[in-house]
């Protein structure tokens, strides 16, 4: 049982609650209650957010690209160095990141993760005897952290649009249509060892990276679950995919897809206000990482158009150069009043900023992961965040605006306690096995420098 002070249900904020769970899900909600000496007692009890967005082998790059070069640096730029990083990755590198970028997104308020994976092969493309090698390393950090993982194979073909071949650096992420579907079946078999919240869903990379006959293909072989795709993250991707396609990337999409509440829009940054309509319209989530737009030169989301048509919408740490739940929800409230030159644009109407970030992304982060969770409820996966109200940065507001002063005011520290399907991972701040996945990755980290 969890006794909290205050939580965040489904019907609203209310006090002294006790929460039972068994097997994984919220089984009873209960307030005016009295604490029994076996709860965990927390002080506020949230829903806890889903990561929707990450590649995890990326932290190890944190910091590694943050040199001005001759020239007008860029995502592009970035991307370069990536490939470059990418060709000494071993399996065992690759897991002991993985436990580390898990665990580190338990301890910053996350209860699951939307694993968007595309490094599946040798560095010269050639598969590894088992297909799955590289999403096993992924499905057993999971299991390390006790993160709830949604797995995302990627399906990337090509080198840029209109089918172009390969680069060299983008060898150890190529799958035809079929390899890509041997893949996916071998992953899910792997993930199948897991806990019951854990499941694979697809990602075709990106338009650019596959062609509207695969796309088809791949989509006709999945049966159900959910469907990533990074699309109109930057002006040059939008401008080549319309001189192939005669579309952009969003308008193209929307017109020859079955797009609904399964899809998963990554960095639909770039987009006319047509699109955005269209695409808050079609049901699917908005899947934003803005430290990480941030950090790339990505450009800001039209947040305030989406939210006028009801769009969801979720948020990711993408390439993970910093993890932080509090810092992406802000970052994203403020890169909507950089542009705007204005204050509280993320809301429809009047009403709180931080309950329209926080329970927005709780609710679109798990429909992204397709996730039976995102709210205290009866039934939910019990994916709980708990803080402490008497943080210095939260120690005035009363709990009509807690998420305010999380939003806005608070730090990472306020975290105490995170389950993740029920499974106590993070209790006073520190993940169970913090000691040992953090041993573990500077192992890793020593054994790659020294080959980079």
């Amino acid at each position: 049982m969890i006794f909290a002070k205050q939580a965040l249900t489904a019907t609203g904020w209310g006090k002294n609650i006790r929460i039972s769970v068994r097997g994984g899900r919220i089984l009873t909600v209960s307030p005016d209650q009295t604490p029994q000496a076996t709860d965990v007692q927390v002080d506020v009890l949230l829903p806890a957010l889903a990561n929707l967005h990450s590649h995890s082998f990326q932290r190890a790059m944190a910091g590694m690209t943050e040199h001005r070069k001759a020239g007008k640096d860029s995502f592009w730029t970035w991307r370069d160095m990536m490939y470059r990083f990418t060709k000494h990755l071993t399996p065992e590198h690759i897991e002991a990141i993985a436990a580390l970028v898990f665990m580190e997104m338990q301890e910053a308020g996350y209860a699951s993760v939307g694993e968007f994976h595309y490094v599946h092969h040798q560095p010269d493309g050639t598969a590894y005897d088992d297909l799955g090698e590289l999403s096993a390393r992924i499905a057993a950090a999971a299991a390390d952290t006790g993160i709830g993982l949604t797995h995302l194979p990627v399906l990337y073909t090509y080198g840029g649009a209109g089918q172009a071949p390969l680069q060299a650096g983008q060898a150890r992420f190529g799958n035809t249509v079929d390899r890509f579907n041997a893949l996916s079946a071998r992953a899910r078999a792997i993930v199948a060892t897991l806990p019951d919240d854990c499941q694979v869903g697809i990602a075709p990379h990106s338009l650019r990276a596959t062609c509207p006959d695969d796309l088809v293909a791949v989509l006709q072989a999945h049966d159900a679950g959910p469907v990533h795709i990074h699309i109109a993250e930057q002006p040059k991707e939008v401008a080549d995919i319309a001189g192939w396609l005669s579309a952009r990337p969003v308008e193209w999409l929307l017109q020859n897809a079955d797009v609904s509440t399964d899809w998963c829009l990554i960095h639909a940054t770039h987009m006319t206000s047509g699109e955005t309509q269209n695409m808050a319209k079609s049901g699917a989530v908005a899947g934003l990482c803005p430290i990480t737009e941030a950090n790339l030169g990505d450009g800001p989301f039209n947040g305030p158009t989406y939210l006028l048509h009801g769009g969801a919408f979720g948020i990711g740490s993408d390439s993970n150069v910093l993890i932080s739940l509090t810092e992406e929800l802000r970052t994203l409230e403020y890169s909507q009043r950089l542009r705007d030159m204005a204050r509280n644009v993320m809301v429809d109407g009047e009403g709180s900023i931080g309950e329209t970030l926080y329970c927005g992304a709780a609710r679109g982060g798990a429909q992204a992961l397709g996730r039976g969770a995102g709210v205290i409820a009866v039934g939910e996966w019990a994916d709980l965040v708990a803080i402490d109200s008497a943080d210095p940065a939260l120690c005035a507001l009363p709990a009509q605006q807690l998420l305010d002063g999380l939003c806005f005011a608070a730090r990472d520290r306020v975290i105490t306690d995170v389950w993740s399907a029920g499974r106590h991972c993070v209790q006073a701040g520190k993940h169970v096995k913090s000691d040992q996945i953090t041993a573990a990755y500077r192992s890793a980290m020593c054994s790659l420098m020294s080959v980079l």
